[in-house]
């Protein structure tokens, strides 16, 4: 990045449980084969605070609320299993979540407060998308291609996120819950 940490320049950020490999990159795989493009840009995640641009002197605001957050957090399991949509009101086909639900409300409650305090265009649904934005035959063929995905995982942490200039999500901080391992 070539603007400096102060500069005042906007920054979009996001913040989100990253899905484990190997199922992480299994899903991210089957997206690409879907013809999404967003597959090689967008880490396989379940979403905590959606893109929201801010600031960039308020990064230290931003990272000492989200230590603050993970400080209050405990592990919990998430299973995913299946697939859904967001059809027609949107172009999305997912795997949701069958555990974990409560646990990731709790947390996106906790993230989206304080200085990230933002009203949802749509009410907040944790899931993991495999497809987005396109043809309604490859939204079908994904539905169906992992109609029986199964996996779970602990959530021991979260991470925060940059949007690059390039349309690449990288992560700019792990913030782990307290005895996780990572």
């Amino acid at each position: 990045m070539t603007n400096g940490p102060d500069d005042g320049v906007q920054r979009t950020i996001g913040v989100a449980i990253s899905i484990p490999d190997p199922y992480g990159e299994e899903l991210r795989a089957h997206r690409a084969s879907f013809g999404d493009p967003l597959a090689s840009s967008i880490p396989t995640h379940v979403t905590l605070l959606p893109p929201t641009e801010l600031d960039r002197p308020e990064a230290s605001v931003v990272t000492e609320h989200l230590s603050s957050v993970a400080a209050k957090a405990t592990p919990f399991e998430i299973h995913l299993r299946g697939t859904s949509t967001f059809r027609p009101v949107s172009p999305v086909v997912f795997v949701p979540l069958v555990q974990g639900i409560g646990g990731c409300e709790v947390l996106e409650q906790a993230v989206r407060s304080g200085p990230l305090a933002r009203d949802l265009q749509f009410y907040y649904h944790p899931h993991v998308t495999i497809a987005h934005h396109l043809a309604d035959d490859a939204l079908d063929r994904a539905a169906r291609e992992l109609a029986d995905f199964e996996c779970r995982f602990v959530v021991d942490g979260f991470h925060l996120y940059e949007h690059g200039a390039d349309g690449v999500w990288r992560p700019q901080g792990w913030f782990p819950f307290p005895g996780s391992s990572g």
